[in-house]
């Protein structure tokens, strides 16, 4: 069974847009549920991230993926802000490529770092040296995974997160506009949302 990895991106939107970011992951994994199918986050989702991994898999994740990749459109008002006049929140969902070949990233470039995990989670928390810090020497970027049980599992998220990372700096580099494996807030194509959620619940409106 192969696992898919979604990215959730508020594309550099205002803080409503990673409000709308950490909600709409928790109702990925209520939708994902419902389905028999796993969906959980490689990361800690958090308040307001600007973006997240999802990893999903069974059967039926392909179809679920497919069904949530594009645009997302969130109706309401800012929690922040409550007079603001603005009521369209949108954020971004992409299938991450897994494979090693990711662009620019060469495993010869990269540095790992063990480190002791810290923070809310599981009991392996706080006890080994499971979370792994990934510096990229060329750029110096750098991406820290501590969620997985195993530190070679949270390499490999590491290591995914440095190939994100590298992608949004060649777009920013090239000066392109179209969405990429990072989503920039320009880059969301606001007028074909694949899917509309409404009110703090985040209520799925039907098409």
């Amino acid at each position: 069974m192969t696992d898919i990895i979604l990215h959730l991106s508020s594309g550099g939107g205002p803080a409503e847009c990673r409000w709308v970011v950490a909600r709409l992951a928790r109702a990925f994994v209520r939708e994902a549920r419902d389905c028999d199918i796993l969906c959980e986050p490689l990361e800690p989702i958090g308040d307001d991230p600007a973006s997240l991994l999802l990893r999903v898999s069974g059967t039926g994740a392909d179809a679920f993926v497919d069904d949530r990749s594009g645009t997302i459109l969130w109706t309401g008002q800012s929690p922040f802000r409550p007079a603001h006049k603005r009521k369209n929140w949108f954020v971004g969902v992409s299938r991450v490529e897994t494979t090693d070949d990711a662009g620019d990233l060469r495993e010869t470039d990269i540095d790992y770092q063990a480190m002791r995990a810290s923070g809310p989670g599981g009991q392996h928390i706080n006890k080994t040296d499971s979370a792994v810090r990934a510096t990229h020497r060329p750029t110096g970027l750098v991406a820290v995974s501590q969620e997985q049980r195993s530190q070679h599992a949270n390499r490999k998220v590491a290591r995914l997160k440095l190939a994100l990372l590298l992608a949004e700096r060649a777009e920013t580099a090239e000066g392109e506009a179209r969405r990429a494996a990072w989503d920039r807030n320009q880059g969301l194509e606001r007028g074909n949302a694949v899917r509309t959620y409404s009110g703090t619940d985040f209520h799925l409106k039907k098409r």
